[in-house]
């Protein structure tokens, strides 16, 4: 009898499948924008049967896209297992926009198809290719379950996808043969023996860290203090916006680029980082909406989590999640770009002084020992306490194909938390940093006066510093 596979998730990862609700769905998504090229078919459409067999050569590459969820009888625990029944076809789709397709219904596209939830009982993914785009384009637009992959481990996950050269040879796919999967006792007995040994595990994380650090006391210190940080931020949660409410079923989504060298001009300018350029315009674009929408930006805190990524050598290529957060409070109610950086770099300063991050971290340690119903509880306390998300994702920085196919642009989607209105995830890619704007349908219902406010924060940013930048467009 062929022995039983299953891979456990870990609680960071659980986190996002209980976190879901109907109207929050905690998948990450992508839009990526290619040249036409040698996939062009006779009628002008996209060759979508090639795209499938080039996906399914490549699958062996990432067994998680055969995988599925079970769950351990009585605990609540979930696993992965082999998909006996795994259909390429259910995860690959193919459609059009009405011919020649825009912009604009691109983005309705995209808001429609990341505001359903992904089917729990097969593989946690699709793929939509999208043809009908103007200008001998046609789109893609992924959705991947984020307890799969974190910001770091989908670029990783874009790499195995995507080419470096313009090939267009289409290996033959490797056999798929999927491995027994685990009777419910024999998940139930494994759990109770991986809790079992829990103590001893805890015992050797102490001495490792009594060998690691100067001194154990005060790295315990150090920990204690950012669990108590962010147990603070916890009790003193921010102010609630136009921006928070309660989430309905339906989102919008738009994007917006800029070149990268006019990003690493302002922050020559500014003697600043990357992250903090920002910040920044992302600061000014929300103060300004605010008080569009009645709200004086001086009398309201304003945080914003920023994901932090926790990975270390040797976790290149896996999947899962390796990451923490920052809770940062944006000085909207600072009248200039410079009053606003100043502020930000003494809180991102703050923030690295402190270690805030391990907080998330050790919480998400000791959430290995707890049971799913408290996990949860847990998940939707830590996500009430910021009233947006802004990730930055580094991406390679040289073009990619796609059978040929060039890839013009990535645009990244972060999934909202209950309550979050607004949410913004930046990818930087081939010399063009691209802004993914993923809203509510109802609470921001004008998503496109903040992305025209985020160009307007980042121009007059740049004329603070006096720095020489191209006005930013809406796509490629």
């Amino acid at each position: 009898m062929a022995r039983a596979y299953y891979d456990r998730l870990s609680a960071q990862d659980n986190t996002f499948l209980l976190g879901e609700t109907p109207t929050s769905q905690m998948h990450v998504a992508g839009l990526q924008i290619f040249e036409l090229g040698d996939l062009a078919t006779e009628q002008g459409g996209v060759d979508f049967d090639r795209l499938r067999r080039a996906t399914e050569a490549v699958l062996h590459r990432i067994p998680r896209y055969r995988q599925k969820l079970r769950w351990t009888p009585l605990t609540g625990n979930p696993v992965w297992v082999d998909d006996p029944d795994f259909r390429l076809e259910y995860h690959m789709r193919h459609t059009s926009l009405p011919r020649p397709g825009d912009l604009q219904q691109l983005r309705r596209m995209v808001g429609r198809i990341v505001a359903q939830p992904l089917d729990r009982e097969r593989p946690l993914w699709e793929t939509w290719i999208v043809e009908g785009l103007s200008g001998d384009r046609f789109a893609l637009i992924s959705k991947i379950h984020h307890c799969m992959i974190d910001g770091s481990s989908g670029v990783d996950l874009a790499q195995i996808l995507l080419s470096v050269q313009p090939e267009k040879l289409v290996p033959e796919p490797v056999p798929y043969v999927p491995k027994a999967a685990p009777s419910g006792g024999e998940l139930l007995r494994d759990e109770f023996l991986r809790r079992a040994s829990l103590p001893l595990k805890l015992l050797r994380g102490v001495r490792a860290l009594r060998q690691e650090a100067d001194g154990l006391g005060s790295e315990l210190g150090v920990r204690a203090k950012a669990l108590g940080d962010l147990v603070g931020m916890a009790l003193n949660p921010p102010s609630q916006t136009p921006l928070n409410g309660r989430l309905g079923p339906h989102r919008r989504f738009d994007w917006l680029r800029m070149p990268l060298e006019d990003v690493k001009a302002v922050r020559r300018a500014a003697r600043c980082t990357v992250n903090d350029v920002v910040l920044t315009t992302a600061t000014g674009a929300f103060r300004e909406y605010l008080r569009r929408r009645n709200v004086d930006p001086g009398a309201i805190d304003f945080r914003a989590s920023a994901p932090v990524s926790t990975r270390r050598a040797g976790d290149e290529g896996t999947l899962g999640n390796h990451v923490s957060s920052w809770m940062i409070d944006l000085p909207i109610g600072e009248t200039t770009p410079a009053a606003q950086l100043a502020a930000i770099h003494a809180e991102t300063r703050k923030l690295k002084e402190s270690r805030q991050a391990l907080g998330v971290e050790l919480i998400m340690g000791v959430a290995e020992w707890t049971p799913p119903v408290l996990l949860s509880l847990g998940a939707q306390a830590v996500g009430g306490q910021v009233n947006t998300i802004i990730t930055n994702v580094p991406g390679p920085q040289f073009p990619l194909y796609m059978q040929g196919a060039r890839l013009l642009e990535m645009v990244p989607m972060v999934p909202l938390l209950p309550g979050m209105g607004l949410g913004i995830a930046l990818f930087i890619y081939d010399g063009q940093l691209s802004w993914g704007f993923n809203a509510d349908y109802a609470l921001v219902p004008d998503l496109e006066v903040f992305v025209d406010l985020v160009r307007e924060s980042f121009q007059a940013f740049a004329a603070a510093m006096n720095a020489e930048v191209q006005p930013p467009t809406a796509s490629a």
